[in-house]
Protein backbone atom coordinates (compact mmCIF):
# COMPACT_ATOMS: atom_id res chain seq x y z
CA UNK A 1 0.00 0.00 0.00
CA UNK A 2 1.24 3.24 -1.05
CA UNK A 3 1.54 6.00 1.53
CA UNK A 4 -1.45 8.57 1.62
CA UNK A 5 0.62 11.43 0.29
CA UNK A 6 1.81 10.10 -2.61
CA UNK A 7 -1.51 9.40 -3.88
CA UNK A 8 -1.57 13.17 -3.97
CA UNK A 9 0.90 13.93 -6.41
CA UNK A 10 0.19 13.95 -10.14
CA UNK A 11 0.91 10.13 -12.07
CA UNK A 12 3.37 11.91 -14.05
CA UNK A 13 5.49 13.17 -11.15
CA UNK A 14 5.62 9.43 -9.66
CA UNK A 15 6.27 7.63 -12.96
CA UNK A 16 9.18 10.37 -13.30
CA UNK A 17 10.80 9.54 -10.04
CA UNK A 18 10.18 6.00 -10.33
CA UNK A 19 11.77 5.72 -14.27
CA UNK A 20 14.95 8.37 -13.03
CA UNK A 21 15.63 5.86 -10.60
CA UNK A 22 15.78 2.79 -12.40
CA UNK A 23 17.40 5.40 -14.69
CA UNK A 24 20.11 6.15 -12.79
CA UNK A 25 20.89 2.48 -11.51
CA UNK A 26 20.96 1.95 -15.26
CA UNK A 27 23.51 4.32 -15.94
CA UNK A 28 25.75 3.25 -13.00
CA UNK A 29 25.91 -0.46 -13.73
CA UNK A 30 27.05 0.82 -17.23
CA UNK A 31 29.77 2.39 -15.86
CA UNK A 32 30.62 0.13 -12.97
CA UNK A 33 30.93 -2.64 -15.77
CA UNK A 34 32.99 -0.46 -18.08
CA UNK A 35 35.28 0.12 -15.79
CA UNK A 36 36.29 -3.60 -15.16
CA UNK A 37 36.24 -3.98 -19.14
CA UNK A 38 37.96 -1.12 -20.02
CA UNK A 39 40.43 0.01 -17.09
CA UNK A 40 41.71 3.47 -16.52
CA UNK A 41 45.17 4.26 -18.29
CA UNK A 42 47.75 5.42 -15.97
CA UNK A 43 47.94 9.30 -16.05
CA UNK A 44 51.06 10.98 -14.53
CA UNK A 45 50.56 14.66 -13.02
CA UNK A 46 51.29 17.16 -15.54
CA UNK A 47 51.93 14.60 -18.00
CA UNK A 48 54.72 13.19 -16.40
CA UNK A 49 55.53 10.00 -14.77
CA UNK A 50 56.13 10.75 -11.10
CA UNK A 51 59.62 9.88 -9.38
CA UNK A 52 57.99 6.91 -7.67
CA UNK A 53 57.39 4.21 -10.58
CA UNK A 54 60.96 5.18 -12.02
CA UNK A 55 62.46 4.84 -8.58
CA UNK A 56 60.89 1.10 -8.00
CA UNK A 57 62.07 0.09 -11.39
CA UNK A 58 65.43 0.68 -10.66
CA UNK A 59 65.38 -0.52 -7.48
CA UNK A 60 63.51 -3.79 -8.68
CA UNK A 61 66.32 -4.12 -11.39
CA UNK A 62 69.39 -3.17 -8.67
CA UNK A 63 68.17 -6.18 -6.05
CA UNK A 64 68.22 -8.40 -9.14
CA UNK A 65 71.31 -7.43 -10.01
CA UNK A 66 73.03 -7.94 -6.91
CA UNK A 67 71.13 -11.48 -6.37
CA UNK A 68 69.29 -10.41 -3.28
CA UNK A 69 65.73 -12.09 -2.91
CA UNK A 70 63.10 -10.14 -2.29
CA UNK A 71 59.04 -9.33 -2.24
CA UNK A 72 57.50 -6.17 -3.18
CA UNK A 73 54.60 -4.30 -1.04
CA UNK A 74 55.08 -6.70 1.53
CA UNK A 75 53.42 -6.13 4.84
CA UNK A 76 56.21 -6.22 7.91
CA UNK A 77 54.85 -5.97 11.14
CA UNK A 78 51.73 -4.16 9.76
CA UNK A 79 53.38 -1.54 7.68
CA UNK A 80 53.11 -1.96 3.63
CA UNK A 81 56.95 -1.57 2.35
CA UNK A 82 57.93 -1.14 -1.46
CA UNK A 83 60.75 -3.67 -0.79
CA UNK A 84 61.33 -6.47 1.71
CA UNK A 85 64.64 -8.50 1.92
CA UNK A 86 63.34 -11.64 3.65
CA UNK A 87 66.85 -13.01 4.10
CA UNK A 88 68.16 -10.09 6.19
CA UNK A 89 64.82 -8.44 7.55
CA UNK A 90 65.61 -5.41 5.93
CA UNK A 91 63.07 -3.02 4.57
CA UNK A 92 63.29 -0.44 1.75
CA UNK A 93 60.40 2.17 1.96
CA UNK A 94 59.22 5.68 0.77
CA UNK A 95 56.84 6.24 3.66
CA UNK A 96 58.97 8.09 6.19
CA UNK A 97 56.16 7.53 8.73
CA UNK A 98 56.36 3.45 7.83
CA UNK A 99 60.16 3.89 8.27
CA UNK A 100 60.15 5.37 11.74
CA UNK A 101 57.58 2.61 13.40
CA UNK A 102 59.51 -0.17 11.99
CA UNK A 103 63.04 1.16 13.38
CA UNK A 104 61.46 1.66 16.56
CA UNK A 105 60.16 -2.36 16.27
CA UNK A 106 63.36 -3.70 15.49
CA UNK A 107 63.48 -4.38 11.82
CA UNK A 108 66.51 -2.24 9.78
CA UNK A 109 64.52 -0.05 7.36
CA UNK A 110 65.78 2.35 4.51
CA UNK A 111 64.08 5.33 3.85
CA UNK A 112 64.37 6.04 -0.01
CA UNK A 113 63.58 9.47 -1.37
CA UNK A 114 62.18 9.64 -4.74
CA UNK A 115 65.08 11.46 -6.19
CA UNK A 116 67.94 8.96 -4.57
CA UNK A 117 70.17 7.36 -7.49
CA UNK A 118 69.64 3.46 -7.56
CA UNK A 119 73.89 3.01 -6.90
CA UNK A 120 73.22 4.60 -3.73
CA UNK A 121 70.99 2.19 -2.20
CA UNK A 122 73.84 0.22 -1.66
CA UNK A 123 75.76 1.88 0.56
CA UNK A 124 72.47 2.34 2.90
CA UNK A 125 72.27 -1.53 2.76
CA UNK A 126 73.69 -2.83 6.06
CA UNK A 127 75.07 -5.75 4.12
CA UNK A 128 78.00 -6.10 1.52
CA UNK A 129 76.60 -5.91 -1.75
CA UNK A 130 78.73 -6.82 -4.98
CA UNK A 131 79.76 -3.71 -6.52
CA UNK A 132 77.49 -3.09 -9.53
CA UNK A 133 77.98 -0.25 -11.73
CA UNK A 134 75.13 1.50 -13.92
CA UNK A 135 76.58 -0.76 -16.83
CA UNK A 136 77.12 -4.11 -15.32
CA UNK A 137 73.67 -5.80 -15.62
CA UNK A 138 71.34 -3.86 -13.96
CA UNK A 139 68.73 -4.06 -16.70
CA UNK A 140 70.43 -2.78 -20.45
CA UNK A 141 72.54 -0.14 -18.48
CA UNK A 142 69.63 0.52 -15.83
CA UNK A 143 67.67 2.58 -18.28
CA UNK A 144 64.37 2.58 -16.79
CA UNK A 145 62.69 3.18 -20.43
CA UNK A 146 64.39 0.96 -21.83
CA UNK A 147 63.16 -2.25 -19.48
CA UNK A 148 59.69 -0.70 -19.68
CA UNK A 149 59.47 -1.36 -24.29
CA UNK A 150 61.08 -4.82 -23.44
CA UNK A 151 58.53 -5.21 -20.52
CA UNK A 152 56.07 -4.27 -23.62
CA UNK A 153 57.82 -6.24 -26.21
CA UNK A 154 58.09 -3.22 -28.40
CA UNK A 155 61.09 -1.39 -29.79
CA UNK A 156 61.95 1.79 -28.20
CA UNK A 157 61.01 3.53 -31.83
CA UNK A 158 57.46 2.54 -31.17
CA UNK A 159 54.72 5.28 -31.57
CA UNK A 160 52.70 6.29 -29.03
CA UNK A 161 49.47 4.83 -30.90
CA UNK A 162 52.10 1.31 -30.64
CA UNK A 163 52.24 1.80 -27.26
CA UNK A 164 48.61 2.55 -26.13
CA UNK A 165 47.60 0.01 -28.55
CA UNK A 166 49.94 -2.96 -27.17
CA UNK A 167 49.09 -1.61 -23.66
CA UNK A 168 45.07 -2.14 -24.54
CA UNK A 169 46.11 -5.72 -25.67
CA UNK A 170 48.17 -6.70 -22.80
CA UNK A 171 45.57 -5.19 -19.75
CA UNK A 172 42.86 -8.19 -21.16
CA UNK A 173 45.15 -10.43 -19.54
CA UNK A 174 47.32 -8.38 -17.06
CA UNK A 175 43.99 -7.23 -15.12
CA UNK A 176 43.57 -8.55 -11.69
CA UNK A 177 39.59 -9.24 -13.09
CA UNK A 178 40.80 -11.20 -16.02
CA UNK A 179 43.00 -13.43 -14.29
CA UNK A 180 46.37 -11.63 -14.21
CA UNK A 181 47.36 -10.64 -10.65
CA UNK A 182 47.82 -7.39 -9.24
CA UNK A 183 51.67 -6.95 -8.62
CA UNK A 184 51.75 -8.23 -12.99
CA UNK A 185 49.01 -5.31 -13.90
CA UNK A 186 51.16 -2.69 -11.83
CA UNK A 187 54.53 -3.89 -13.37
CA UNK A 188 52.56 -3.29 -16.84
CA UNK A 189 51.18 -0.17 -15.96
CA UNK A 190 54.46 1.37 -14.74
CA UNK A 191 55.82 0.02 -18.34
CA UNK A 192 53.25 1.87 -20.20
CA UNK A 193 53.87 4.95 -18.54
CA UNK A 194 57.27 5.15 -18.63
CA UNK A 195 57.26 4.32 -22.89
CA UNK A 196 54.30 6.22 -23.13
CA UNK A 197 56.36 9.71 -21.92
CA UNK A 198 59.18 8.23 -23.98
CA UNK A 199 57.38 8.02 -27.10
CA UNK A 200 55.03 11.32 -26.85
CA UNK A 201 58.42 13.07 -26.19
CA UNK A 202 59.87 11.36 -29.49
CA UNK A 203 56.62 12.41 -31.61
CA UNK A 204 57.14 16.35 -30.29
Amino acid sequence: MLPEWVSLLPPWLVFGLIGGGFASVLVAGVFLVGGRLFPDEPTPSAGRIDGSGRRRAEMREYLRAISEPFAEDHTVRGETVEFYLPRRDVALTFDAQAYFRLERAGTYTVLCEHEMPVHALGRRLPFDVPNVGVDSGVGRGSDPVDAAFDHLNLSRAASPEEVKATYRDRVKTAHPDHGGSQEEFKRLQEAYATAREHAADRAR
